[in-house]
Parts: structure tokens; sequence; C-alpha cells
């Protein structure tokens, strides 16, 4: 790996899971990079973040996705210094990570990212206590993709949502639905052989939220300057590489409406001459699925190795 030039490796971010204080308490508070971010984004908001994150019930609270931003931005730049060879010449950030990948290339400076984070996270709060209550996100895998095109087709015959949010590999998907429809998608994927994970409220990447994704840019990035970025972000919903302030900022809005495509990207980032990928951030699924797996050296950093590589330094 010494020999890897930069434009063959990949810096990648994270869509955001459920992620608790302790998993990230001793990184955030022993590592330099990391405490010294948290620091900043404690300035931009004006209250502790860690506190307020320890504090809060809620996988998917203002703080805690404040705190994970926070935690993958200063887990790539430890990598950059300890883990990788030489600097990404490209990154992306599926999902949630969107945001990330915004701040890393310069798109947004680091305070904007964070105040950015924070209102967003308010904004699809609010929209969510009022429409679409509804609505789940439900995630599944070993089901084949013409099966669950057929369940999702039964639904939307009768009138019912029924939407591909996230494409994670061949056979894993997340469907935003009725949580009414749920029993009756999770009986096909059982009859289909496959497994139901979890199901995450509030919803997201569909269609129907087209007014939250006005609300989104009038209230919140309407607010802000993008950058046009120093490298480019290959977009997680077609695999398009991103060189513009605008093209940014669209990534961010259109992923309230917009699938997040990961193998389309896997296979933007292989025409791009990636072979090796960096995960920054906390992660039990991008840096582990096959297809990140077989098409890619993984480097995983997560909260724990710069405190491993610490103690045995």
């Amino acid at each position: 790996m010494d020999n890897t030039s930069s434009h063959e490796i990949a810096m990648v971010f994270p869509g955001m899971g459920p992620t608790a204080y302790a998993d990230i308490e001793r990184f955030a508070t022993e590592v330099p990079s990391a405490w010294r971010l948290f620091a900043e984004a404690d300035e931009a908001l004006g209250y502790p973040v860690l506190g307020r994150f320890r504090d809060t019930e809620g996988d998917y609270s203002e703080y805690a996705q404040v705190a994970f931003l926070v935690t993958c931005l200063a887990l790539a730049e430890w990598a950059e210094r300890e883990a990788l060879p030489a600097p990404p010449g490209v990154c992306a950030g599926p999902s949630f990570g969107g945001k990330s990948a915004a701040a890393y290339a310069g798109s947004l400076s680091f305070s904007d990212a964070v105040w950015m984070t924070a209102r967003l996270a308010r904004c699809v709060a609010d929209y969510f206590s009022r429409e679409h209550s509804g609505l789940v996100t439900h995630s599944f895998v070993r089901v084949q993709p013409d099966v669950v095109e057929e369940m999702l087709g039964e639904l939307t015959a009768r009138g019912r949502i029924a939407d591909v949010a996230c494409r994670v590999d061949r056979d894993f998907f997340m469907i935003t639905l009725s949580a009414d429809d749920l029993p009756g998608l999770e009986k096909g994927i059982r009859a289909a052989g496959g497994l139901s994970l979890y199901t995450m409220r509030p919803p997201m990447h569909s269609p129907a939220f087209s007014w939250l994704r006005e609300r989104a840019e009038k209230e919140v990035l309407d607010e802000l300057d993008f950058a046009e970025p120093r490298l480019p972000v290959i977009s997680d919903h077609d695999g398009s590489p991103l060189t513009t302030g605008e093209q940014v900022r669209n990534l961010l809005l259109d992923g309230f409406v917009k699938q997040m495509h990961w193998p389309g990207t896997v296979e933007a980032l292989r025409a791009h001459g990636v072979r090796t990928v960096c995960v920054a951030g906390p992660d039990a699924l991008f840096s582990r699925v096959p297809a990140t797996t077989k098409n890619f050296t993984v480097v995983p950093v997560g909260p724990k190795r710069p405190l491993l590589a610490a103690r045995d330094s």
C-alpha cells in the first residue's frame, strides 16, 4: 500500500447509524484532533455538543447528528496523518455522509457544516412532526432485486408509498413505506428467504418528501455559500463526479428525495481509478458489505482505532 497514489485513494464517510455517547466518548475527549473539532463545534453552536449528546435520548437527535459529523471529520483528519500513504484524491459520503463529504472537500467550512447539520436536524424533526408521521424506512437483506420490485409494485398499485430509499448492495435494501404496510412487507421478506434488520423513524430518501427539500433549501441551505470542492465528490445518487459548489449543494438537497445507491457509487469510484477506500466514522455497514470489500482495499477508521494506535505506540 506504500506505493498507492492519491488518485487511487478515496475518503468515504458512512451513513449515520445509531451511535451511543459511550462509542465516541474517549475518542472525542482524548484524541487532539477530535477534542479540537468538538471545541470548534461548541463555539459554532453556542452549546456543549458532547454534553447534550450524552444527556439527550434518541439515535438521531440534533446533538447525535452533530457529534457524528464531528467524529467523522476528526477521524478523517487522523487517518490522513496516520493511516494512509497519501491524501485521498476523491471522496464520497452515502446518505448522511454527504454532509461530512461537503466539509471534507472544502465546499463548506467546518463551522458552516456544523451549523447546517444542527439546523437541518431541527427542520427534519419539525417536518415529520407535521407530515408523513406514519412513514418509516425498513432495511433488509438476502432478497433478490426482482423480488423486491415485485413486492413494491404490489404496494404502489394500491396507491401506497413504497420507495427504495437505499440500495446498499445487490440484495440489501432500505424501503420507505407506511408503518401500516410494514407487516405485509416483512411477511414477504421472510417468504423470499430474506432477513429484516431494523426500522428507522423518521424515514428518509423518498420523492414524497419534496416539500421537505424545499423547506431545507429555504430555511437552511439558502443561508450558506458553497465553494468549489478541492477534490471531486462522487454522488451517492448517480455516481457522477461533483466539481462545483452548486453541485454539492444540490447533492445535499436531493438526498431528501433521491435514492442512495451505494453499488453505483462503488462503480463510479472504480471508474475514477480508486483502489483503496478509507471509511472514516462509526460504521458497521459501508466498510463491510461485499460491494465494498470485493472492490477495494478497505481501511476502516472508527473511534477506537486512534486510541489503540496511541496505546501501541
